[in-house]
């Protein structure tokens, strides 16, 4: 059984890689995306306002609808690669750097979803300059995990 499933990861590998590299990209620019839409949610709009339900649409479909299913596609189709025998050597640091920030990045999904949550409740206390900052957490992650995977120390 297990020789069978390494045999079809193997001779997938090439495709895997592909989706996993779309996935990325669909999730990283809805990561980059969403808090932005935060930042004039935060500063431009009044509570209850007509304007206020257009962005809490926006920011819920593109959760939903984008960054949800490319975060799942993501980690499906990574942890594939993971298990495709010859792909990963667990002795060097790349891969602990990679999965490391891959897991921040799910942890800031997580902290991107809550937000939402807050705006749609009429609760939000955080300004437009705290998710200008939040906003470049993706780019920082994202740079360590490029990094880690294209020079492989």
């Amino acid at each position: 059984m297990l020789n069978t499933i390494t045999g079809f990861l193997a001779d997938w590998y090439l495709v895997t890689k592909a989706l996993h590299v779309i996935s990325v990209i669909a999730w990283m620019a809805g990561m980059f995306y969403l808090p932005r839409l935060y930042v004039y949610h935060a500063e431009q709009v009044e509570p209850g306002s007509k304007t206020d339900l257009m962005f809490q649409t926006m920011e819920r479909r593109l959760l939903r609808a984008i960054i949800n299913p490319a975060m799942i596609a993501t980690f499906v189709f990574g942890l594939a690669l993971v298990f495709t025998p010859g792909v990963i050597d667990w002795s060097q640091y790349w891969p602990w750097a990679k999965a490391a920030a891959v897991l921040t990045m799910g942890w800031f999904h997580g902290w991107l979803s809550a937000r939402r949550k807050e705006f749609a409740a009429g609760t939000n206390t955080r300004s437009g300059r705290t998710y200008r900052i939040m906003n470049e957490v993706p780019t920082v992650l994202m740079v360590i995990i490029v990094f880690s995977v294209i020079l492989r120390y």
